[in-house]
């Protein structure tokens, strides 16, 4: 081998080591990005709720609001529910989302929980459609900016039918103005229980997949393969 290809091998290995080491490290920083989020989703899981305004506040300063507990109260304006396509506990159905009309005009979308794909129109489940003014406790979950994944169905206000949390969508579709409505969602808890059983509470999702240590090992391990395939070439060339 030559002498420019010898240095050409080289650079190539040095910056491939780079990369790998770079992915490494970079995965150990995600690692404890997301043990951080996820000791915070822990620790607001399992908080006392708090008042809507205290969350209202968290958001306003750009902070994450994200899965604080709080309480709220106010009345269901069911003519209004939008509905999302989910699976929970191993069944198709919606989650039904329905505008909190709170006590100084504003609204508020609440997840209300689960109901079977059978049941989806409102009808179906009068006994779950509570009039009046209702307390409930749940988890604030953030808006989203842009489909979340170009797999997912487009939205169909149309019908009724949502696969991803389209707040401008859902708030124009529901024919509320966008100024009167929280710019955020809030998960009702398992401990609302709603008349006939529907829809069902306690649906928010807190396991995120945590797998940034499998993958900085995978990346590091490649890189002291590559180090032990580079310094066995180099051994058998030296005599």
């Amino acid at each position: 081998m030559s002498r420019t290809k010898i240095i050409a091998t080289g650079a190539i290995v040095l910056l491939a080591l780079a990369i790998l080491l770079s992915l490494g490290t970079w995965q150990v920083q995600r690692l404890y990005w997301k043990e951080g989020l996820l000791a915070q989703i822990d620790s607001r899981r399992n908080a006392d709720p708090v008042d809507l305004a205290v969350a209202e506040q968290v958001i306003a300063k750009g902070e994450d609001g994200e899965y604080l507990h709080v309480r709220v109260s106010g009345t269901f304006d069911h003519a209004r529910e939008r509905h999302f396509f989910a699976t929970f506990e191993g069944q198709s159905g919606f989650y039904v989302y329905t505008p909190l009309s709170l006590a100084d005009d504003r609204f508020l979308w609440v997840n209300r929980g689960f109901v079977p794909y059978d049941l989806k129109e409102a009808d179906t489940r009068a006994a779950g459609q509570v009039a009046g003014v209702v307390m409930l406790s749940g988890y604030v979950r953030n808006r989203l900016g842009a489909k979340p994944s170009s797999l997912l169905p487009d939205n169909e206000p149309g019908r009724n039918i949502f696969y991803w949390k389209d707040w401008q969508v859902m708030t124009a579709s529901a024919g509320l103005t966008p100024a009167t409505v929280l710019p955020f969602f809030v998960d009702a808890d398992a401990t609302v229980r709603n008349p006939g059983g529907l829809p069902k509470g306690g649906v928010t999702q807190f396991d995120l997949p945590n797998n940034h240590l499998q993958y900085a090992v995978t990346w590091y391990g490649l890189a002291a393969a590559l180090v032990a395939v580079a310094g066995l070439m180099l051994f058998r060339r030296k005599p």
